[in-house]
């Protein structure tokens, strides 16, 4: 593979993706940026002026779009098709994992799973033929750790985790490398995505959890780092002739992981349930378990006079 590259990125129209395209077109590869929304893309072309960037509709969970944008590429190519895709394309949704929708599960899988699949299956032959060839895959520091409220989220990002360790084993006797990015808090609009729709939960036990844990998620998101972190990391794996297995940003995202690895288990869920305000004081239980227990009990009182609500319990 020579130094500029052909490369796709899938979720173009935003966040990590819009950044990496810009960046990986500055440092002279050509970029191929995918997404859904046209006029996004087209504005991202405009921004591009000096550097290699085409753009084409892509969406992830379509057949149909998914063996178009194949088509186009290599047309775009003169045939010769890709040397980088990057998967990065995926949302998530924030909501107690128990009360989430089987809709909205399929959804966040559809594309976060089967779409990064689906796509990688399309564009393999042509390296696979040529002996050469990367994948990349956009995951999330969230494959590693789990957090309250994102279970669902973070469990698509698991599923990419192991995915790619198991194509990088598989790919490598064909000349084709497949690396991981796991960034961790990111400044880009996966939080306003995230948080859409809670009013749904408003009549479960998480209602004022959930809000709380909102409030302070977009308080840290102000913490957050600038997408071009993510961006850089994706052109390290670009670049390199051996590119990691995994590449996590920003640096202080490795404090998170090993805290997680080395705290006791008793100790990391305290904190976990803490941050998401998991107590009987916000799920409504501190009061629901006095609510049918008598204020005074006569403890001088026969056995067999005890109120009839203890009686009942036991």
């Amino acid at each position: 593979m020579s130094n500029s590259k052909i490369v796709l990125v899938t979720g173009a129209t935003a966040g990590i993706g819009r950044m990496t395209s810009l960046h990986l077109a500055k440092l002279g590869h050509h970029v191929i940026a995918t997404g859904r929304k046209v006029g996004e893309l087209a504005k991202l072309k405009e921004e591009a002026a000096g550097g290699k960037l085409d753009t084409l509709v892509l969406d992830v969970t379509s057949a149909t779009s998914i063996a178009a944008a194949v088509a186009a590429s290599e047309q775009l190519t003169s045939g010769r098709g890709i040397d980088v895709l990057v998967n990065n394309a995926g949302f998530g949704v924030l909501g107690p994992t128990s009360e989430i929708t089987e809709s909205e599960m399929r959804r966040q899988y559809e594309t976060n799973v089967f779409g990064l699949m689906n796509v990688t299956r399309a564009f393999l032959p042509n390296m696979m033929q040529r002996r050469s060839g990367r994948i990349i895959n956009v995951s999330s520091v969230g494959g590693r750790i789990t957090l309250p409220y994102f279970g669902v989220y973070n469990s698509t990002k698991y599923a990419v985790e192991a995915l790619s360790d198991s194509l990088r084993y598989e790919l490598r006797p064909f000349g084709i490398d497949v690396a991981l990015i796991e960034p961790g808090v990111i400044r880009t609009n996966f939080e306003a995505t995230a948080v859409t729709g809670l009013e749904q939960f408003a009549t479960t036990p998480y209602a004022v959890a959930v809000h709380k844990y909102e409030k302070l998620s977009q308080f840290a998101d102000k913490f957050a780092s600038n997408p071009i972190v993510i961006a850089k990391a994706i052109a390290r794996a670009v670049k390199a002739r051996r590119p990691s297995a995994r590449y996590v940003a920003p640096k202080s995202t490795y404090m998170v992981l090993a805290m997680s690895a080395f705290l006791p288990r008793v100790v990391w869920d305290w904190m976990m349930r803490k941050a998401g305000f998991l107590s009987p004081k916000y799920l409504g239980l501190a009061a629901a378990s006095t609510a049918h227990v008598p204020a005074v009990v006569d403890r001088t009182a026969a056995p067999s006079a005890k109120p009839a609500e203890l009686r009942a319990m036991q």
